[in-house]
């Protein structure tokens, strides 16, 4: 939780705006994320906007796409709102670590273990919407919430809404060039391999703190599979059903995304999450004229 600033919007909708989801100053943000809560105290939501400088239109487009993808591993969209210049949409609280905040709270890159575990997850949460000819376009650092029960994506769509045109994106354009595959920061379509690209830059940025680290920074175990993630030829990319089996061998198809029970994190981790779900509990609504 960070607090809000003065240009925070005081209401999204019917919800009283209590913190900020990000760290201010944090790059690579494709939304505004807020935690919130309604008018009479009955219901906790992260609430997201567009950044500046993104079609609010385009962006409400990817909002209504990302409500109708209802498989395991994609952080849901319960609600969509707003008007045409102010469009919003909410998803029920659950206490939630953006991965950059993840290695802040452990204090820097995170064990292979546990990067192996968030990878394999994602990678299967892609498997599943390939399959059905969905492509994420979001995958990045800050699109990783992680919770006690493992990662979820969101910002679904993200790239699709703030298409980089051949030029590379803008600091406003809360895009994280890392995360972009070069035919993709050359204008081209949006793709699958472009997802995988993406997927390579996040297993980066959680083995080495960046989005494009030196190859003898990745720890021996994960360079081969990031390395193939973020090849410059789309052809040459593993779909995301090989990245599962490379980082997680044996591992069920089927059984990181449904997962129910708590996956095992660093304890740091584990406090800041508690600490934000307290928080959140503790966080009364403004009074009325402040």
């Amino acid at each position: 939780m960070e607090r809000l600033r003065q240009d925070d919007p005081a209401r999204i909708g019917e919800f009283v705006s209590l913190a900020r989801l990000d760290a201010d100053g944090s790059r690579g943000v494709p939304e505004r994320r807020y935690l919130a809560r309604s008018a009479d105290g009955g219901h906790t939501v992260l609430a997201c906007l567009p950044p500046p400088g993104v079609d609010p239109a385009r962006w409400a487009a990817e909002a209504q796409q990302a409500a109708r993808l209802t498989q395991p591993g994609f952080w849901p969209v319960g609600r969509l709102g707003g008007t045409p210049a102010f469009p919003w949409y909410s998803s029920p609280y659950r206490p939630a670590l953006p991965l950059p905040a993840v290695l802040a709270a452990h204090g820097g890159p995170l064990p292979e273990p546990l990067v192996r575990t968030l990878g394999g997850t994602l990678a299967e949460a892609l498997a599943s919407a390939h399959v059905l000819g969905i492509v994420h376009g979001g995958v990045c650092p800050a699109g990783v919430l992680l919770t006690a029960c493992g990662p979820l994506l969101s910002c679904f769509g993200a790239t699709r809404a703030n298409p980089v045109a051949g030029a590379s994106p803008t600091p406003e354009s809360g895009l994280d060039t890392g995360c972009l595959a070069p035919e993709l920061a050359a204008g081209g379509p949006v793709d699958r391999a472009g997802d995988v690209y993406a997927l390579g830059a996040v297993l980066a940025y959680a083995a080495t703190g960046h989005t494009v680290p030196e190859r003898q920074e990745i720890p021996a175990g994960l360079r081969d599979i990031v390395t193939a993630c973020r090849s410059r030829d789309p052809e040459g990319r593993p779909e995301p059903a090989r990245v599962l089996a490379e980082l997680l061998p044996g591992a069920a198809y089927g059984a990181l995304t449904g997962a129910t029970e708590p996956v095992s994190l660093p304890g740091r981790v584990v406090e800041a999450l508690s600490r934000q779900s307290a928080e959140v509990l503790a966080t009364a609504l403004p009074t009325q004229g402040h």
